[in-house]
């Protein structure tokens, strides 16, 4: 019943287990799951790619992270335009910008990330959203790039606060949470989920990072554990779980034209 719409299957955390983490989330109820194709960057960038082409359950994305931005080159962008006609690969992603780390310059995050929403828009994909200690320019790049086309696209592990969701929401952008939801210094961000409409929230592991409570002794995440996140916003929207299940999966597939 429910839709991890963001987990790293390709991480070497799951090299000794792979498919036996996947059987897991497909016992605890996840029906489907959303394999990031970053990778390790450039000139690799099939990793979730050769995950979903083995599982009917599982699509992928294709991109190059704010991380890895000083990789991107011509090469990069031409494989990436190109894997987006991949049958399997559904947004690119998850792009953006990380200032927290700097682990390529800024202002090479700030092109690589324009064009790969151009690539993107180009082939009417919707993108995935990393920001992390950048939503000013984030949000900027994406209102001069991205909002008004009608493609949508998903802030991932979203953790902002009131007014950063409003702007997302404005641009057509769904609202992923995290176990980071599920934290106990997070209750700004369960208010800003309380208030998100149902119909524009998603919510996923992010694993192998991020392990949402009760398991967070488990240093490594699971897609099985998304179950504790649709839990939580279940808790703070006051609804069933099961209505939290049935309406992220709707929200998922909506997004990407997906069969029920």
């Amino acid at each position: 019943m429910l839709v991890d719409s963001h987990c790293h299957l390709d991480g070497a955390a799951f090299d000794a287990d792979r498919e036996e983490v996947i059987s897991r989330a497909r016992q605890a109820g996840v029906s489907y799951m959303l394999a990031i194709g970053t990778g390790d960057g450039p000139p690799d960038l099939e990793a979730a790619i050769r995950i979903a082409d083995r599982h009917d359950d599982i699509a992928a994305t294709v991109g190059v992270h704010p991380h890895d931005a000083a990789k991107f080159d011509a090469a990069a962008a031409a494989r990436v335009e190109a894997l987006c006609d991949h049958p399997r690969v559904l947004a690119v992603g998850e792009i953006g910008l990380d200032y927290h780390y700097d682990n390529s310059p800024r202002e090479v995050q700030r092109r690589v990330f324009v064009r790969q929403m151009e690539i993107a828009a180009s082939r009417r994909k919707p993108i995935s959203i990393h920001t992390r200690d950048a939503w000013d320019d984030t949000l900027d790049l994406l209102g001069s790039h991205w909002a008004g086309n009608g493609i949508g696209g998903i802030m991932h592990c979203f953790t902002g606060d009131s007014a950063q969701a409003l702007r997302c929401l404005e641009m057509g952008f769904l609202l992923s949470f995290s176990g980071v939801l599920t934290f106990a210094r997070s209750e700004d961000l369960r208010t800003t989920a309380r208030w998100t409409p149902m119909d524009r929230v998603l919510v996923e592991t992010d694993s192998p990072y991020l392990t949402p409570a009760p398991h967070r002794a488990i240093r490594r995440n699971e897609p099985r554990f998304v179950v504790e996140t649709a839990r939580m916003l279940a808790s703070v929207k006051g609804v069933a779980f099961e209505d939290v299940a049935l309406q992220t999966s709707a929200n998922f597939r909506g997004l990407f034209n997906l069969a029920s």
